[in-house]
């Protein structure tokens, strides 16, 4: 790092990912940092600064003493290890080390006391949540929330006519009745006697009885604002995640126009959104959302805009411009391998494409903080 980059990023203050430090006397404490921005996307932190942005730089034996230290706190106090890099600047005021930290791949990280920390904004918070806990299982691909067993389900609340139709399908010939458990086990659908998240989801009788969070909940509003008291269309969605997203997808055609696009007066109107981008958004919704999280996909569909909100932001790096290029990472495997002949779904990252070649007005907003991803539809002005 050259010293003008250095002042540069110094003048703008600390943020989630700029930590300042006159020095570290503690171990306990250095390793809290570099766990909160390995659990928290990586980041670096500045060792003598002042927490005004201020240099006040350290000497050749404090810079020596300063590397023992975070050898032996990446190694030992945290857990598991991690290897932090480093850069010297040299300044009129002594040396400034620069330590980089990279995103985590093995969330959650802990230091040697067993507690996870991540950054709350230029600080750092001790994580508590059971569900932050799950959330950073699940982005480092640990455990899918797919695979496990939903407790007080088994196999007599399996649909066996829609089971076996898609045996039938994807096998060529019927399930054999004597086989039934051992078929929904190899398939990911049954575990220790009792459904996966993925089984009650593809195949269970009313899903929402054991998981009742698993829907979809739709308004569609005279105007453009969610504060909106008064609404046109509302319904809440239950069932498998084919019903889901057959009415699903039936509420928002009801509450869109149909125009001619410069057709005959006597042909039948066509959708003012493409069905293929609509399809593709709510398939994504349904499959890639994080089912640890206890919020119901919602659809909003105003004047201007439809709004397609699933719980769960990106998982790991991914970025809403990595998605847009086809790169992909699976949330929850069983159910994409399923889906694949259920729903109009490949699981090849090509959906979000697709959607935008057919419909450029989407923009896609993926919000960490509120563990969410949102998808906004523009809708055509109305011509007269």
């Amino acid at each position: 790092m050259l010293l003008e980059e250095l002042q540069r990023i110094l003048a703008c203050g600390e943020d989630s990912q700029h930590q300042f430090k006159r020095e570290i006397n503690h171990l306990d404490s250095l390793a809290a940092e570099l766990v909160a921005l390995s659990n928290s996307g990586g980041g670096r932190i500045f060792v003598g600064v002042e927490d005004d942005g201020r240099i006040s730089g350290l000497s050749p034996q404090q810079v020596r003493a300063f590397n023992q230290q975070l050898s032996n706190a990446a190694s030992n106090n945290v857990r598991p290890p991690i290897h932090p890099s480093t850069s010297n600047v040299a300044t009129e005021q002594g040396i400034v080390i620069v330590v980089t930290v990279a995103a985590g791949l093995n969330k959650p990280y802990m230091d040697a006391q067993g507690r996870v920390w991540a950054k709350n904004g230029a600080d750092k918070r001790h994580v508590t949540s059971r569900e932050e806990m799950q959330r950073m299982f699940l982005n480092a691909g640990l455990i899918q929330a797919d695979t496990l067993p939903v407790p007080g389900t088994g196999v007599a609340d399996v649909d066996m006519a829609a089971f076996h139709a898609y045996y039938r399908q994807r096998f060529g010939q019927p399930c054999p009745e004597a086989e039934q458990a051992t078929s929904l086990t190899s398939l990911g659908l049954l575990k220790d006697q009792q459904l996966t998240l993925a089984g009650v989801l593809l195949f269970g009788l009313q899903p929402q009885r054991w998981l009742p969070v698993c829907m979809v909940k739709a308004v569609a509003f005279y105007g453009n604002s969610i504060g909106d008291t008064q609404y046109q269309d509302s319904e809440d969605i239950y069932g498998t995640l084919t019903e889901q997203f057959q009415r699903s997808f039936a509420f928002i055609k009801r509450n869109l126009h149909h125009v001619q696009n410069g057709r005959g007066f006597n042909t039948l109107g066509e959708l003012e959104v493409p069905p293929i981008a609509l399809e593709e958004l709510l398939v994504n919704a349904l499959m890639h959302r994080d089912y640890f999280d206890s919020a119901s996909i919602r659809i909003l569909v105003f004047r201007n805009r439809i709004e397609i909100i699933s719980p769960g932001h990106l998982p790991g790096d991914l970025s809403t411009d990595d998605i847009q290029h086809g790169k992909t990472k699976r949330r929850n495997p069983i159910l994409s391998e399923h889906a694949a002949r259920l729903l109009p779904y490949r699981g090849l990252g090509s959906g979000i494409h697709r959607a935008l070649q057919a419909w450029p007005q989407i923009a896609l907003q993926d919000h960490r903080s509120g563990n969410e991803f949102k998808v906004i539809v523009g809708r055509p002005e109305p011509q007269t």
